[in-house]
């Protein structure tokens, strides 16, 4: 059937201050990497904007009224240290949701095997009445909510293997009982959240830390021996991957050793759970990665891996 990738232009359009890792630059590499001919098989589409009422899944209208109001004219506004607003902030930020629920609806309707949203701001880190660390929105965690109420799932996972912890998505969907979370990140390291003992309202949160400097033979093992484990006996009946590349050994922001070919095999051990139990059903969206080469040839790596499972 397919792998579907969702872009847009306005994506650069959130314009970050100089010397911020999370730049358009980012995109710039995915579509390079994403413009070898192996790729030419991707079925490309432009992310929609998304409607306020997807939006209030996650947060209210008086945060989104909020983060709308504090758009610049011009120049950068600061919501913190971390997290920045351009005049075209916004707009990016709605696409971002909107190519996931454009993602999730397609997927389920059968005209792609999975698909995988290029977009920024990343959503990992957007609580429900905070943004923080790059992000403003949750957009994984209102495309688990979108699959839930507008096509009737039960069981919806979301597999964050971005080198952060998904504080935001946690929150999001904490008292959430027909998802799964489960997050694999580096601990102790930003934002600070995701020990094993928090586990959501019904036992729906898994957080798997792992220590700095771990590499991929770890990483596989901790995969197989409790992640895969468990999203297997949860059954989804759709996949949800928050794919951040930033646990990459070459990027700046953290220190974990995984490569490329890491992010195929984990890629490919989520795959086979949703070939399982989903139909093979996968939606995946960018999350973090801030070294170009690294962040470029890792997702190269697991888009390759969805058009393998998706042809």
């Amino acid at each position: 059937m397919g792998t579907l990738l969702f872009d847009h232009p306005a994506f650069d359009g959130h314009v970050t201050p100089p010397g911020h890792p999370e730049r358009v630059d980012r995109l710039v590499a995915i579509r390079e990497a994403l413009a070898a001919p192996e790729f030419a098989g991707l079925i490309r589409r432009e992310a929609p904007d998304c409607k306020d009422t997807d939006l209030s899944r996650a947060h209210p209208q008086a945060y989104v009224d909020r983060v709308a109001a504090a758009i610049p004219g011009e120049g950068w506004v600061s919501l913190d240290a971390d997290t920045h607003l351009a005049p075209g902030s916004l707009e990016a930020a709605r696409r971002a949701v909107g190519g996931n629920l454009a993602a999730v609806d397609a997927v389920i309707a059968g005209e792609a095997a999975n698909a995988f949203v290029a977009c920024r701001p990343p959503g990992h880190h957007a609580e429900r009445e905070t943004a923080m660390g790059f992000c403003l929105f949750g957009s994984v965690s209102i495309a688990a909510k979108h699959a839930l109420a507008e096509h009737g799932l039960t069981r919806v996972a979301v597999v964050d293997f971005d080198v952060h912890h998904g504080n935001g998505t946690q929150d999001l969907l904490w008292d959430e009982p027909g998802t799964l979370f489960i997050s694999s990140h580096q601990m102790p390291l930003y934002p600070g959240s995701g020990a094993p003992h928090e586990t959501g309202a019904h036992d729906n949160i898994m957080n798997v830390p792992l220590a700095p400097m771990t590499g991929g033979a770890e990483m596989r093992r901790a995969y197989s021996d409790e992640i895969l484990p468990a999203l297997d006996d949860f059954a989804p009946e759709l996949v949800l991957i928050s794919a951040g590349f930033d646990a990459h050994l070459e990027d700046p922001l953290a220190n974990l050793n995984w490569t490329a070919a890491d992010f195929a095999w984990v890629t490919a051990a989520i795959c086979d759970v949703a070939e399982a139990h989903a139909g093979g059903r996968v939606v995946s969206t960018l999350e973090g990665g801030y070294d170009l080469a690294a962040l470029g040839a890792s997702v190269a790596a697991h888009v390759g891996v969805l058009m393998e499972r998706g042809a």
